[in-house]
């Protein structure tokens, strides 16, 4: 007599690996989930609002404008957002998580892409979180006996999407370069500074600053015009701070052996 043994399916198994927009928003999930996160999170929407409610107090009445309420809180915010960014990518390492991730996802440079695309998102949110901010105050001026025009050059919104986006990018390649949170933190906070300072006491440093001092060439960025100078200028200090910083620490993370 003979047995027939019916055929059993072979599994399948998906290697493609979780999707793009899956990835983005794991890595948006993990910029909240430490609580060093969280807080920077929630310390970024909290200073935003604080540099407004002073700002109802010490501004004369006519100066009490949306664009008034709004280009001040770039400027706390973007101080934070590259913290955000060293956050992100070094927390991997810092948290020894590394080796769970880059084992569900292998190629590396996915993960990355993941975590640069959740620093933009952010920095885009902290643009929308200055909006908002800047709008509550100017009803809070106009309720109060301000002037609470709503007046702003449109220009300045894409700037400033760009001048956090920047802030939060270059944060994110410093992480890259170092893979260490405290040392990519201290380096990224002393060297513009050092660098800000000798060319500032160093006359020779003049006119090298104008092009590679990021507090100079993105600065125009939160003004309602920039000419195609500044956009020169500040395309080279990009390549020095932000491009180079990326693409070294791209290589090395790709490189790095996981332990």
């Amino acid at each position: 007599m003979t047995t027939l043994t019916a055929p059993t399916a072979t599994p399948t198994v998906d290697v493609a690996g979780p999707s793009p927009a899956r990835l983005v928003g794991v890595e948006l999930r993990k910029l909240a989930d430490t609580r060093a996160g969280r807080w920077l999170l929630i310390s970024i929407g909290l200073i935003a609002a604080v540099i407004v409610v002073v700002q109802l107090f010490v501004l004369d009445d006519a100066e009490k404008t949306f664009t008034a309420f709004f280009v001040p809180s770039l400027l706390p915010v973007g101080l934070l957002l590259p913290v955000l960014g060293i956050l992100s990518i070094t927390g991997e390492w810092s948290q020894r998580t590394a080796l769970t991730t880059f084992a569900l996802v292998p190629r590396r440079a996915r993960v990355i892409a993941a975590k640069l695309a959740a620093v933009v998102l952010a920095a885009l949110a902290s643009v929308l979180v200055s909006l908002a901010v800047a709008a509550a105050g100017t009803l809070a001026a106009r309720a109060t006996g301000g002037a609470g025009a709503w007046t702003l050059d449109w220009h300045l919104v894409p700037y400033a999407a760009l001048f956090q986006v920047v802030n939060g990018l270059m944060g994110a390649g410093f992480g890259l370069l170092l893979l260490n949170t405290p040392l990519a933190i201290v380096t990224y906070l002393l060297l513009p500074t050092v660098w800000s300072i000798l060319s500032a006491m160093i006359k020779a440093l003049h006119r090298p600053a104008q092009w590679l001092d990021t507090s100079i060439t993105l600065g125009p960025l939160l003004e309602a015009h920039v000419t195609a100078a500044q956009w020169g200028r500040l395309a080279v200090s990009l390549l020095v701070w932000l491009a180079v910083p990326l693409v070294a620490g791209l290589v090395r993370t790709l490189r790095r052996e996981v332990s």
